[in-house]
């Protein structure tokens, strides 16, 4: 099991970038059935990636990137931009949540603008974390 949640999360990561990008269409159309319907499906596909994610490292652990070469530098900064807006995601899609079910949508509109940049950068980089990590220099070497 352990070999194949990875990629099962990188997937998780993929749907929630299209979930977003669907929902963000959707409101710009003007389609506020669609919208939320989207935006909570990508929220949902989230907590399945956190709750693999979690799962994988306990399992798993983390492994050290390996070389020591500009590829090395590259993952670093993008893992540690990823992290911090990861942890930034949690209060501004929160927010962004929040404003709306309480019915207050032109600062849901200000924040939700924010908050999907945001988002959509974590579940991107995520994959490209995944495709360094797993593809370019995979465990064992064999990459």
């Amino acid at each position: 099991m352990t070999e194949i949640l990875p990629h099962a999360n990188a997937l998780l990561n993929a749907l929630v970038a299209v979930l977003l990008l669907w929902g963000r269409r959707a409101i710009r159309r003007g389609d506020r059935r669609l919208h939320p319907r989207l935006m909570l499906s990508a929220l949902g596909v989230g907590l399945l990636f956190l709750a693999g994610y979690g799962l994988q490292v306990s399992l798993s652990g983390h492994r050290r990137f390996p070389g020591d070469d500009w590829v090395r530098v590259l993952f670093l900064a993008i893992l540690g931009t990823h992290t911090a807006l990861a942890v930034l995601t949690v209060p501004l899609v929160g927010g962004a949540l929040g404003l709306a079910l309480r019915g207050r949508l032109v600062a849901h509109r200000r924040l939700a603008r924010l908050a999907w940049g945001v988002w959509l950068f974590v579940a991107l980089s995520g994959i490209v974390i995944y495709w360094l990590n797993n593809h370019l220099r995979p465990p064992g070497g064999a990459g």
